[in-house]
């Protein structure tokens, strides 16, 4: 690029871009592509239990009549709401409104928190009552299926604790996006990264949208009761 075309140069368009909806497309290809491999990686994991279900039934219906689906239920309204929120701060962000953008990240950092201490309730529960896949194990139900059963919850811990962890990264990328938004990083021409991020964050929601009927409501689909 030449001197006289840099000093036209936009200072929030890369120097590498010719126009805005060039660098919008190429910044929503990488998240696509990002979020392509996020697809195969849960899709390995519910492909798993897809089959340990089938070779199963009973064990996996045991295991999820020890799940309390009325927090998986809460959890479940209160990733619904964070989305609300990261539209919100998403649409700040096209209309280069800082205060929104920053209130939508706030709230969306609140109601996650609130999800992942909903799930430190929970595995603290299983944790006291030796339902953690290892050494420590223990299932006073039937004793034929108690390796079953203890095949469930490892799947459950990996498949929530990965969700969780996705939720933990997102939650520690907002709050290096506040202090940004605030010093207004990002314009009406400019929102590539926000957009982008509420893509990810959309997408955690959506594999709880799946986990949670497949783990908690399993055992009221057999008749079972939670706990």
């Amino acid at each position: 690029m030449s001197d006289a075309a840099s000093a036209h140069h936009p200072k929030d368009l890369a120097h590498h871009f010719e126009s805005y909806e060039q660098q919008k497309q190429s910044s929503l290809l990488g998240m696509w592509a990002f979020l392509a491999q996020e697809v195969m990686f849960f899709s390995g994991l519910f492909v798993c239990y897809v089959v340990y279900r089938g070779m199963y039934p009973e064990a996996w219906a045991l295991g999820s009549q020890e799940l309390d689906w009325k927090l998986g239920a809460l959890n479940t309204v209160v990733l619904l709401i964070s989305s609300f929120t990261m539209v919100y701060a998403v649409v700040g962000a096209q209309r280069g409104n800082r205060k929104m953008i920053v209130w939508g990240l706030i709230l969306t950092i609140l109601f996650g928190g609130i999800f992942l201490g909903v799930k430190v309730v929970e595995y603290s529960g299983k944790w006291e009552h030796h339902l953690v896949p290892g050494p420590h194990f223990e299932w006073h139900g039937d004793p034929a299926a108690g390796k079953e059963v203890e095949m469930f919850f490892g799947l459950y811990f990996v498949m929530t604790g990965m969700h969780a962890l996705h939720m933990v990264v997102g939650i520690g990328i907002m709050l290096v996006m506040i202090p940004l938004a605030w010093r207004g990083k990002w314009t009406k021409n400019n929102y590539n990264f926000v957009e982008g991020f509420g893509l990810y964050w959309h997408f955690v929601d959506l594999v709880w949208i799946f986990l949670f009927p497949f783990l908690y409501l399993l055992a009221l689909a057999g008749g079972g009761g939670g706990h």
